[in-house]
Formats: structure tokens, sequence, C-alpha cells
């Protein structure tokens, strides 16, 4: 998210390599209605739904797009090999693959496709369609071509594709579901200037007509007001969409409020615990943790600070943080988070394994370090909404806790993009910031290791911790559930225990949506999957 250094970018909120999920940390200018077919009753004739969202989107041509609000549009008018069912991230399921095996070596995925799909106009979904679709996606070198860094495709048959990795890549079935790596219909594609290639010109064509097989197909778009989705009635699924028409308006969440309370709108996906609080009891609101883990983290760089790298001050700094007060001051339906893995992934730490706060064991590492009166710098991002909040009262809360145990902590808020090239470089003495997932797999958070991405913006450098790094390799290389989370787990008792980074909290997410809907999931990849919502 607004961590990465490449990827995505600030404005894109989900990351990768900034998915995911910022929405409310954007607000483009929004409309509240974006034409007449807006205002639609979803339990009239024509069963439009309209959903409210602050817009994080450049395009629908996928492939070229990895902003939150492009997934939920992508989600349902392109099919995957693979997804999630519902809410659940630990096991990849079927889509247009009806099975998928990986090889001892984790280096090859081979998976078998299902007979009877097809794309919106009739057409069959093929074996070169998806060869076609994925080597565009990794070779047009756009946002979210990092999810196939090292990964070649290959048509077996007519009706087996595999997928190879130069190294072992456990997560390629958690990222294969990605509404970015949708199967477009080749021909078409390249008949409107589509290649697999830097060369290639097919988004405006994209950006108009959807060639996808999924329940819903592009009636318009536009990146500053509406998209709207019309029903697929080709769709070759065993379960079909609900509403005839989705209309995805670009609202801010003031407006998101109104609008879902006067039935204006029927979901609205931006709005924080306080705005919801006081909803009428004819409004449904679906509260979960969000996969953003807001953590703290202290620089062992002793250039940067001679406080922060001493570990007994690091340990003061774990100890002396009041953790359930954090959660609370986030607001209902966040939750504490145990590790560096959110709570829904495969390899997250029970609930039970969160650290505790400790004010005398606190004290007593401040003065066992041999600082006298230590005092830091914690820098945060000013201007940066996550799920509504903002960093400032959490900033402000640690100052105090951190105040009880004997540190002084000096804060220094900065617009994110300065703040944001501060942290990168490895220059702030404590930061507080948050990782949101580039995909729904542990191995994304190897990036904390010692030498990696993250830990060397904590200044921590390969060799830092070897015993640690080890089980990196060991995890990065493993396959099978099992040993997986094992071995993730194993990575997170490790980091609580010695090293620079503290996890906080994961901030709830809020979906609020008028009592006709039903079939309301919120999955961190795509929010909201359209064509599962139904209608009393």
């Amino acid at each position: 998210m607004a961590t990465r250094s490449r990827r995505r970018t600030i404005g894109q909120a989900k990351a990768a390599l900034l998915p995911v999920l910022l929405t409310g940390a954007l607000s483009l200018a929004a409309c509240s209605t974006g034409g007449s077919s807006s205002t639609a009753s979803p339990s009239g004739a024509s069963k439009t739904l309209v959903m409210d969202t602050s817009f994080t989107i450049k395009t629908v041509d996928p492939g070229r797009t990895y902003e939150p609000t492009a997934l939920i549009a992508e989600k349902a008018l392109y099919d995957t090999l693979l997804t999630f069912n519902g809410s659940d991230l630990t096991k990849p399921v079927p889509a247009l693959a009806e099975s998928y095996e990986l090889s001892v070596d984790g280096k090859k995925l081979t998976l078998q496709l299902k007979q009877g799909a097809t794309f919106a106009d009739g057409s069959p979904v093929t074996a070169d369609d998806v060869v076609f679709s994925l080597n565009r996606v990794r070779d047009m070198k756009g946002t979210p071509s990092f999810l196939l860094d090292g990964v070649e495709v290959a048509k077996t048959n007519d009706t087996t594709v595999t997928l190879t990795s130069k190294v072992a890549n456990a997560a390629l079935p958690y990222i294969l579901p990605n509404p970015a790596l949708g199967i477009v219909n080749s021909k078409v594609v390249k008949a409107n200037g589509g290649s697999a290639d830097a060369n290639d010109k097919a988004e405006q064509f994209l950006n108009k007509t959807s060639a996808g097989s999924g329940p819903y197909t592009l009636e318009s778009f536009n990146a500053q007001t509406q998209i709207v989705l019309k029903k697929n009635p080709k769709y070759w699924g065993a379960t079909k969409p609900t509403y005839e028409k989705v209309i995805i308006r670009n609202v801010p969440a003031a407006t998101q409020k109104l609008n879902v309370q006067r039935n204006e709108s029927q979901i609205s996906l931006d709005l924080n615990g306080d705005q919801v609080k006081g909803l009428p009891s004819t409004l449904q609101t679906i509260k979960t943790a969000s996969a953003n883990v807001v953590f703290l983290f202290a620089n062992q760089d002793p250039g940067v600070s001679k406080a922060t790298s001493n570990p007994k001050i690091v340990e003061a700094i774990r100890k002396g943080i009041d953790y359930n007060g954090l959660v609370e001051l986030a607001g209902e339906g966040s939750v504490a988070s145990p590790g560096v893995i959110p709570s829904m992934f495969l390899g997250a730490l029970p609930q039970d394994q969160a650290v505790k706060r400790d004010v005398e064991a606190a004290k007593a590492a401040v003065a066992a370090s041999g600082e006298k009166n230590p005092t830091v710098k914690l820098e945060y991002p000013s201007d940066l909404t996550l799920q509504g909040l903002v960093f400032q009262p959490f900033a402000e809360r640690i100052q105090a806790n951190l105040k009880e145990v004997g540190i002084n902590v000096e804060l220094v808020p900065a617009p994110v993009a300065t703040a944001l090239e501060n942290y990168r470089k490895g220059k702030e003495e404590i930061g507080l910031w948050y990782w949101g997932p580039d995909y729904p797999d542990p191995s994304d958070y190897l990036a904390f290791l010692p030498g990696k991405t993250v830990g060397l913006r904590a200044g921590w450098k390969a060799g830092a911790d070897k015993d640690l790094e080890s089980t990196g390799e060991k995890a990065a290389a493993a396959i099978g559930d099992d040993a997986r989370t094992q071995l993730y787990a194993d990575i997170q008792t490790k980091l609580n225990a010695s090293s620079p980074f503290i996890p906080l909290l994961q901030p709830s997410q809020n979906v609020v949506a008028a009592a006709s809907v039903t079939g309301i999931a919120f999955n961190p990849v795509w929010s909201i999957d359209v064509a599962t919502l139904g209608v009393k």
C-alpha cells in the first residue's frame, strides 16, 4: 500500500503494490449521482444495484490496473482461473480451471480447464486465451505485472495450462484469483490492438467494451464518476447474477452515508466506525477486520538513532504500548494484530499470542538500556486515511504510552509524499505505517525480514538475524499448507521476540447495505463480488 516502493502508488489506497485498500485515503472529485439510471430501485423490475465508493481507478483493462475500485468491476467482468469462496482466503478454489496441482518442488502449477466456459460473445474460453491473457499481464509491464514475475505460461494441450516458476512459488495459487489476471477473449483483444508485450494498444477498447467471460459486461466507464455493469445474458456459470445492472459510483464518504440512508444507493463501502454509529436498523452493517496491518518500527541503524538501535529500547517500546487502547481507538470491528500477517491469511498467529502491555517490564528495559532520558522522533503520514482513520490519534496515544515507561517521543507528522520518502530511505527513527497485502499469501510478509524491502526501511540489514533469515528461506520454498502455516507462525513469533517491528492492529472494514441486499461477503482482494449478491 502506501508503504511500497514499487507496484501500487499512494493514490491507490488494498497495493500491491499499494492494492489494496486505501479507498478512504483518496478523495477524487465525486458526484452523488451519475445519471437517471443511478437511482433505480433494487426491488423494481430492473433490479439495479447502486454501490457507492471513493474511486481509486485508472482503467478497467485487466493487466493494466491494480486499484481497488477497478478490482470490484473486473471481478464481475472477467473470470479468473482460480477464485476464493466469499471471505475465505485460506484456500483457492476452481473457477475457469476445474482443478490445479502444484509440483513437489513448487515450481510447476498445472491447471485443468473447465469445458463449456464461454465469453460474453458466446465463443469458448480456450487454453490459448489463458496463455495470451497471462502473458499479456506479465509482458505489458503494467501495474500488476509483478504478480507473474518469473512465471512462464504454456499450453500443454487444449484442456491443460502449466505455469512454471524459476523458484518454488507456493503463493501462485493465491495470486491467480486476482481480477487483474482475468482471462480475456484473445481474438477480440488482438483485433483491437492487443498484444502480449509493451506495444499493446487495447486499453482504449477495453475501457469501452469488456472482453471477458464474467457474469457482467461493461456498459460504460468513467474514472471520475461511475462504472455501469450489465448482466451477461450468455453467462456460462451455474449461478446466474441477480441484478440486471450494477452501478458503481464515485462518492465521498459523507455523501455515501446520506445516500444509503435515503435508499439512493444500496451499498456503501467507505464509512468509518464513527459514521456507522447510529445508522437506522433498516440498514445492515457488516464489520470485519481489514487485511491492512498498522505497525510501528524502531530503526536499527545506529547512524539514524542510537536509542532505537538499542535492543533494550526496542523491548521497552514493545512492552510499553497499550495495544487494547489502540484497538478501542480504532473502533468496533478492529482487532489487535498478533503478528505482521493479517488474521484471515494462512499462517496468521492466534489472538492469544498477541504481545501484551507490561509497564513495569518496559520501565526495567529502559533502565537496562543505559540510555539516560531517551528521546526519539516518531514519524507518520499526516494526510493518509486508512479505513476512515487518520494516524494522528494513534501517534498521540503511543507518545503517551511510552512517556509512562520513560521514553520521550517527539511527534513528527508530514504529508504522505514527504513521510514516504523518508521511510523508504530508512531515515525514520520510529515510523508508524501500515502494510496492505499485494496478494493474500504469507510469503508477501517476508518483506519484513532482515535485508528485505521493509526490513531495510527499518535499518535491519541482511545478516542481522541469521536464524530468522534461514527460517524465511525455508518458508519461501515450502510446499503444503501445514508446513507453511508452521513456518510463518515461527517467523512471526521470532519477529515479536526480537525484531524492530511491532504489529499494532487491523482496522475495521465496514460495509453498509440496504436490508434488501443478501449474500454480502467482504473480500480484501476485490472488496465485494457483485455477482454473488441477491435481493429479498
